[in-house]
Order: structure tokens, then sequence, then C-alpha cells
């Protein structure tokens, strides 16, 4: 029998780099709503919630989601860990996907691979994800985990890292759990070379040209029509070009068994000459 999906989309206002990042707008809708459409637009999605903080300030999320009819859960403000972990009891998931709200292009059918790589393999699994090792461009994360891993997680996990990042407690103890990973279908690693998503202001500009140059001829664009626009206008794959291969590894390579320090990037000084990145 199928499992009880439940895709669960983490999202507050309060980001140190790009404060209300999710409330930014995107072709006349916020990024929060124009990334609800493509989570949606995912055959095998299931029920999706937004889990939003308790603070205050994520009030406002919370009353979007009323407004536009979305699922919300609010939780630990830090401790993602918990707050998946609460959200998929509140809904009752067997089948639990991450997917963050930094991610306003991801594309649906990168969302069904991944997916449905974990019901294809469901009881022989215990969690698929396109990030170990990554090949697809950044800004398509998706991982799936059974909530019975979920769960030995939240009661194991102990370091700062593994409650705020989710899920490096199963993925980086492959001895110990049952590991997949979906590549992309292309040649090559675009993980560190193609950055769309969304932490700086430099990756919004980005985005938002993107946006505005597929959406009105195509609104659930995806993977293939980025690589093909951004391989004609290098002019835009230089906005965020600093921040390529810049993430959260970088602060705990010393703690993590299955990163490499090719895996991660420090960003480039603002005044560094721009040099394309070729494939």
């Amino acid at each position: 029998m199928k499992p009880r999906v439940v895709t669960i989309i983490q999202a507050r206002t309060g980001s140190s780099r790009l404060p209300n990042k999710v409330l930014l707008p995107l072709g006349g809708r916020t990024v929060l709503e124009r990334m609800l459409e493509r989570v949606r637009a995912a055959r095998h999605a299931g029920t999706i919630v937004v889990a939003t903080t308790s603070d205050a300030a994520d009030d406002v999320l919370a009353a979007l989601c009323r407004q536009i009819g979305a699922h919300c859960f609010r939780g630990h403000a830090t401790d993602l860990l918990d707050r998946h972990y609460r959200a998929a009891l509140a809904w009752q998931a067997e089948a639990v996907v991450k997917i963050p709200s930094d991610c306003p292009l991801i594309d649906p059918a990168v969302i069904d691979r991944v997916i449905g790589e974990y019901l294809e393999h469901a009881g022989t699994c215990d969690y698929v994800s396109n990030l170990h090792p990554a090949s697809f461009p950044d800004g398509n994360d998706v991982e799936v985990m059974s909530r019975t891993a979920l769960a030995t997680a939240w009661r194991e996990a102990h370091r700062d890292f593994e409650r705020e990042h989710t899920t490096p407690f199963l993925w980086d103890q492959p001895q110990r759990f049952r590991l997949r990973n979906v590549s992309i279908d292309l040649p090559g690693n675009y993980a560190m070379s193609h950055r769309y998503t969304l932490d700086y202001a430099e990756d919004y500009a980005l985005i938002r040209a993107v946006f505005d140059a597929l959406h009105p001829r195509h609104p659930l664009f995806g993977v293939a029509d980025i690589l093909h626009l951004l391989e004609e206008r290098p002019d835009l794959r230089r906005l965020n070009q600093r921040y390529l291969g810049v993430n959260w590894y970088r602060h705990h390579l010393d703690a993590l068994h299955t990163i490499r320090p090719a895996d991660t990037r420090l960003p480039d000084d603002p005044g560094k000459k721009y040099e394309p990145v070729t494939r």
C-alpha cells in the first residue's frame, strides 16, 4: 500500500541574510505562493504543509497560508528537526518530504522523481534525496524519509547542526540507514556551477529575472528550460556568481563524514572578476 506522503515546506521571515525573503514579490505574488504552485504541480507531493515558527514575527506567514488555503504548522524556531517531526505527526505522515522554502524555481518533475524513487523502494530504504551526492542546480532540494527514520533522528540527534538542518543524522550515517540518491539526467554536475536557491539579494535578482523570462510562456518551466536560458544569457548567471557552491556544509566539515571540501565553498570577493563556469 502506498504510504501517506506529506510534503513539509519550512519557511520563516527571520532569515539573517535576506529577511522576509519568502514574502518578496515574484510575478505579482509572493515567493512562497509561487513555490507552492510548483510543489502542488508535483503528482506525488501528497498533503503539503508550510511549517513556520511559533514566533510572532511569523504570524504573517500563518495569515498568508489561511488566505491562500494552505496547511500551516507552527513549531520550534531553530530546531528544524523537531518542527518537521511534530508536523509529520500532526498530519499522520508515513513518508515525509522535506523541501526548503528557498527553492522558488524548483522543478515539479524533480520533486516527482525523488518521491517516486522513495515510493518504488518503500520498505527497503529509509531516506532518498537528490543531494548526496548533489548533481542538480542548487535550488532543487528534495529529501524523503520514512517517519520511523525521522523519529529516530528526532530522538537521538543532539548536535546543534543536526537539529537545525533536520536530516544530517540520517544521510551522514550510510552504515546505519538505507539511503538512495537521484541524479540529474544530463552529463556533468550542476550543483556547484548553477544556483537559483534564495539566500542573498543577488539570488533574488537572478530568480526574478529567470521567472520573468520563462513564466509567461511556460508557467511550470523546469531545469532544462532554466539551463537553456542561462546558456543564452550569461549576464544572468553573473548576478549571483559569487555564491555558487556556497552552503551550510562549510561550517561543519570537521564533523560531517560524507561531505568533502569540494562540496562547499566560501563566497567570493565581491570585487573578483567574473569568469564563466562551463559545463
